[in-house]
């Protein structure tokens, strides 16, 4: 799934600045998909608490200006 270090896939070799932004992104995305994973599984495991933040975040949507 992930690229060997050394691994480019553009054909030129990009400028330090965009390596590391890639990077950042990379690692950001790893980020947000492991924090998903972790409030599904705590939704999972308490679900009263799920719910009650669902009806919460529900009731602040409808009373939300647009």
């Amino acid at each position: 799934m992930r690229e060997p270090a050394g691994a480019s896939t553009d054909a030129g070799a990009p400028d330090p600045d965009e390596q590391s932004d890639a990077a950042r992104r990379r690692r950001r995305a790893q980020f947000l998909r492991e924090l998903t994973e972790a409030r599904e599984l705590r939704d999972r495991v308490q679900p009263r608490r799920a719910k009650a933040a669902r009806l919460r975040h529900a009731m602040r949507m409808r009373t939300f200006r647009w």
